[in-house]
């Protein structure tokens, strides 16, 4: 019995140890690779611009900039960078290739907003000829818009609507000429007086409103009709009209328009009538105010520089306050007198 216990069964237990997870396959590996290149591609990329020269890199620059295309058929800095184009203009490369063509883009430096005919004399490539031209097309349409401003703001004021014809407004060899006339019921000036009406400072307002923003200077004179005026013997149709403009004149500064843009102010009394073969119609009657145009030297902004020119030169005299001159009845009157200035 002893020996069948001692010959008991060996028995050996096999455990097999589980695993918690399944196996995760090379999916890694894909993405390490896409990483490891993108990093050699980026020091590549270091080591290619810390090699390369000031040159090479504005050539690389130029390559991807738009304005390249039209400035040559040739990209990069030469060297390295250095080559032609896929097209050049009017050249095919291979017979699969079409013709060049090259479309000119404006470069920012190009764009300006300074007036055409500034620009075009900076360059020295117009002539006085065209230069001069271009100056009277732009004035011609800055005096087209004050007619329209003014002719708007006209219509605009409620009791102004019927004094439309009473506003007359072209464009002369001096310039854009306003005129403010008489119309039969419609009297822009008291009779016999340089006062105006009401109707004559709202229309001056206006005026002044539409013609301040011009840089062109202004002349203003006043005129009659052929019947002599009567109550006076010292005072006659000559200081009447030059009354009429002086007034209104002081009606145009006092609405905003500067002083130093007023160049001269006359009365012609009945010597330029505005109906010659009606000589006592009211229409003769009239103030006309112009805007001189650059060929009646009216361009402010020239004059001013002309006198800065001259100033530089020597010294400019006093200034003496403005004057009126007058022609008084007892004083001896030419025959061929034509107008009557008062100098400011």
């Amino acid at each position: 019995m002893a020996n069948a216990a001692d010959e008991r069964p060996i028995l050996i237990k096999k455990v097999k140890k589980g695993h918690g997870h399944g196996h995760h396959g090379g999916a890694w590996k894909v993405a390490y690779a896409d990483f490891v290149t993108a990093m050699m591609a980026f020091f590549l990329l270091l080591w290619l611009l810390s090699t390369s020269s000031e040159e090479q890199l504005t050539g690389l620059a130029d390559y991807f900039s738009p304005t390249a295309l039209s400035d040559s058929s040739h990209s990069g800095a030469g060297g390295v960078l250095g080559g032609r184009s896929l097209s050049e203009e009017g050249a095919a490369i291979s017979e699969l290739s079409p013709m060049g063509v090259t479309v000119s883009l404006a470069s920012p430096e190009e764009e300006t907003d300074e007036p055409e005919e500034e620009v075009e004399a900076e360059d020295g490539d117009v002539s006085e000829e065209q230069l001069t031209k271009e100056i009277e097309e732009r004035e011609r349409e800055r005096f087209d818009k004050a007619e329209a401003e003014l002719r708007q703001a006209i219509e605009a004021t409620p009791g102004l609507e019927q004094l439309n014809g009473n506003l007359l407004i072209d464009q002369t060899d001096e310039g854009l000429r306003i005129q403010i006339v008489d119309k039969k019921g419609a009297a822009m000036f008291k009779s016999g007086s340089a006062e105006p009406a009401p109707q004559t400072l709202k229309l001056l307002e206006l005026v002044a409103a539409a013609i301040r923003r011009l840089p062109n200077q202004i002349t203003i004179s006043g005129h009659t009709d052929a019947t002599p005026f009567k109550g006076r013997d010292d005072y006659s149709n000559w200081e009447l009209s030059t009354d009429r403009a002086n007034a209104s004149r002081r009606v145009l500064i006092n609405n905003d328009l500067p002083a130093e843009r007023i160049e001269q102010v006359s009365g012609k009394a009945a010597t330029e009538l505005l109906l010659p073969d009606e000589p006592d119609s009211p229409q003769n009657r009239r103030v006309a105010i112009i805007v001189l145009n650059h060929r009646s030297g009216g361009n402010l902004e020239a004059k001013a520089q002309a006198a800065a020119d001259a100033e530089a030169e020597e010294p400019a005299p006093p200034q003496e306050p403005p004057s009126i001159i007058r022609r008084d009845s007892e004083l001896p009157q030419p025959s061929n007198a034509s107008s009557l200035t008062v100098v400011e």
